[in-house]
């Protein structure tokens, strides 16, 4: 039987993805070794980190002005190495929170300066984005969470303010075109949209960086893996090489525009049946929604039936649509690389089950 992953991460990577990163675990190019214990200072390896940096760039269309890292840590290391590297003592950043994640990173901003937080949808479980803040102009920063995977929310336009947005797009990275020009950072683990956990994304406009008095850890200052092209250690030479064979994909496919538009037939198809099945409730204001993370719960009245769809949806091979805990109910994860087909047959166990229920 066919197996559809709706995990919200570590998360569905394509198939050729898989089958590549399969064959090079045994014998990598020419080498006869695998790229499991190449040296990461070997040509062979630097030519692939090399190749993922300008790729990244290249995809979401950043220009010369940024630099591209691969850290480790995942991005809850991020939610500490930005205010230690943007912002000093008795300077303040702007945050949202729209989410788990957002309020980690929110925890983090005064152990290096003032926290400002401009808005939160907490008041509502998190089931919208908040928008009309005002962004004061003296912020070096304004922080947001693309899309938010617990809750389904997600930014479909991003303010328009001389202030450098920076923005965690862990789960919705290269899923679409950005406005580059907007963000002074952007970061992403890998493990939801780009490859497998071990590594994290980090795009950052390089005037935005040297500014702070601060003495930073070696480790933890940016301009340390600049000034090393992301090898200052070792690499997570595997998880970076995934990832490279997935941005592969991404242009293969036409690039992040055509990701777009792939992602926005499926979540038609799937929102559009959640809508209209009275078994069904999606949780997420509908302007809101993210094209990425689907939660949906039981209708009223329906509520006894969520054990019994959830065992249907495993034997049909549609795993990892249980909810998370704070939602309850079901979240189906639906990455660049969650097919369509994948989409129809959750959609048919679906309407099935009006059919014999409802």
């Amino acid at each position: 039987m066919k197996k559809y992953n709706f995990f919200a991460g570590p998360a569905i990577l394509p198939q050729s993805v898989l089958q590549k990163a399969s064959e090079a675990a045994l014998s990598f190019g020419d080498m006869g070794l695998s790229i499991l214990e190449i040296s990461h200072r070997s040509k062979e390896f630097t030519a692939v980190l090399e190749e993922a940096r300008a790729l990244a760039k290249e995809l979401l269309g950043f220009g010369d002005d940024y630099e591209t890292l691969f850290l480790q840590g995942g991005a809850s290391s991020q939610f500490f190495m930005i205010p230690m590297n943007l912002l000093n003592e008795g300077e303040t950043a702007a945050y949202v929170d729209t989410g788990n994640w957002s309020a980690k990173a929110i925890n983090e901003v005064e152990n290096f300066g003032n926290l400002k937080k401009l808005a939160s949808s907490k008041d509502e479980n998190y089931t919208y984005i908040p928008k009309g803040y005002d962004i004061p102009s003296d912020a070096k920063y304004l922080h947001l969470t693309s899309n938010n995977t617990i809750y389904g929310t997600q930014h479909h336009s991003f303010p328009d303010t001389d202030v450098p947005l920076v923005c965690d797009m862990s789960s919705d990275i290269f899923s679409r075109p950005i406005p580059t020009d907007k963000f002074g950072l952007i970061y992403a683990g890998a493990q939801k949209n780009m490859g497998p956990a071990g590594t994290t994304l980090v795009i950052v406009r390089k005037d935005v960086l040297g500014k702070v008095q601060r003495k930073i850890p070696t480790m933890l200052d940016y301009n340390t893996h600049i000034g090393k092209a992301s090898a200052f250690n070792t690499p997570p030479v595997f998880p970076i090489y995934v990832s490279l064979l997935t941005m592969r994909w991404v242009k293969e496919m036409g690039g992040v525009g055509q990701m777009e538009l792939h992602n926005e037939e499926k979540g038609s198809l799937l929102y559009d049946e959640i809508d209209r099945n009275p078994l069904f409730v999606g949780t997420a204001r509908k302007e809101d929604r993210s094209l990425m993370n689907v939660p949906f719960v039981m209708a009223p009245g329906y509520e006894a039936l969520e054990t019994e769809f959830l065992e249907r949806c495993t034997n049909a091979g549609c795993m990892g649509v249980k909810g998370y805990r704070t939602v309850g109910g079901f979240r189906a994860s639906i990455y660049n690389a969650m097919t369509k087909e994948g989409i129809s047959k959750l959609v048919e166990l679906m309407q099935a089950f009006e059919n014999e229920k409802g």
